[in-house]
């Protein structure tokens, strides 16, 4: 899964409305405490479940468990500050994007890394968010390069008597054998009919 930096500004933004919750692993004894935030997140009620790194694994999706396990494999031998953004699949089966953030903890005595804590911070909504107005982003440019095109389509099927499917493949191809984007040549057709040189001829010789 890609970090989207966005997502985790915009949901660190919000504070004490972001959904936080907080851990530790004690690396002696490999007991885990969260707190009852950390226990909702992943779909259960405070206490209903011992967490382990066990669980925690078998709850990240698919596409990121090893790169969660590698990560936290790496921060219990070196004990140096970590995040990452991954997905987890809760208790009920709802797919939630999680940020992690920790660092370890060293024995004063021995320096060796016995503890690591941190957070977890809940940014589903963000990312969903962000994803919802992207998608209209890629909607309306998506909308805005169609309309050229679907004029020029009709200016050929009206000059040269073709079809609108024929019209459109003859921008196609002609996009593909003059290495110009489909919108833009779409645009230049557009363009010169608006101009009055839109004759059969013209037009022709545009595409050619």
């Amino acid at each position: 899964m890609t970090t989207d930096f966005r997502a985790i500004e915009q949901a660190l933004a919000r504070g004490v409305e972001q959904q936080i919750g907080q851990y530790r692993l004690d690396l002696t004894t490999h007991h885990w405490w969260w707190s009852p935030e950390t226990y909702r997140m992943h779909g259960f009620e405070p206490g209903e479940v011992v967490p382990t790194c066990e669980l925690i694994l078998v709850h990240k999706h698919p596409d990121d468990r090893d790169r969660v396990r590698g990560m936290l494999e790496n921060a219990c031998r070196t004990g140096e500050p970590f995040s990452s953004v991954h997905r987890i699949m809760d208790a009920h089966g709802k797919q939630r994007s999680l940020v992690i953030v920790g660092q370890g903890r060293r024995d004063r005595v021995t320096g060796e890394v016995i503890e690591l804590m941190g957070y977890f911070i809940d940014i589903t909504c963000t990312v969903k968010a962000h994803a919802q107005e992207q998608a209209r982003r890629d909607i309306r440019a998506s909308a805005a390069s169609r309309g050229p095109i679907e004029q020029a389509k009709g200016i050929l099927t009206g000059v040269l008597g073709v079809d609108p499917e024929e019209s459109f493949q003859m921008l196609k191809r002609a996009s593909n054998e003059h290495n110009v984007p489909l919108r833009d040549l779409a645009r230049l057709v557009v363009d010169e009919a608006s101009c009055g040189r839109g004759s059969a001829e013209h037009v022709t010789n545009l595409l050619t």
